[in-house]
């Protein structure tokens, strides 16, 4: 046998992956649509108390249920953000495409928010 059979050969390390600017350029705007998203989501959670004024002595509602809708809908879509944010700048540093994941997150806020107002929709029996 020959050394050179024992032997790996060198290989040359990979070429870093270039940066792409459109790929910064969306997700900081995307992000910056999140965060609106969450903002307006919130108000969106707080303003659901109101749900509860028919609520008296000729309609019974379930406050519980009014409560969770509402708690899910001003504290819900924060919870994604974090990861959001975390897993795009993690993308962003190891250079890999990370636009969509801010896209995820505004599909995720508009999902929970709609889960509370349906939630206090359905304790008051709209």
């Amino acid at each position: 046998m020959t050394e050179s059979a024992v032997q790996p050969q060198p290989t040359s390390p990979a070429p870093p992956r270039e940066r792409k600017t459109w790929d910064i350029v969306l997700t900081i705007v995307f992000m910056v649509v999140n965060l609106g998203l969450n903002a307006i989501g919130s108000f969106v959670g707080v303003m659901l108390a109101f749900a509860s004024d028919s609520c008296g002595s000729a309609k019974v509602c379930n406050t519980d249920q009014i409560g969770i809708g509402m708690s899910l809908a001003v504290i819900g879509p924060w919870v994604p953000l974090v990861f959001v944010i975390a897993g795009s700048i993690v993308l962003l540093v190891i250079r890999r495409r990370a636009f969509w994941l801010p896209l995820v997150g505004i599909a995720l806020t508009i999902a929970i928010v709609g889960v509370g107002i349906a939630l206090v929709f359905g304790a008051v029996g709209w």
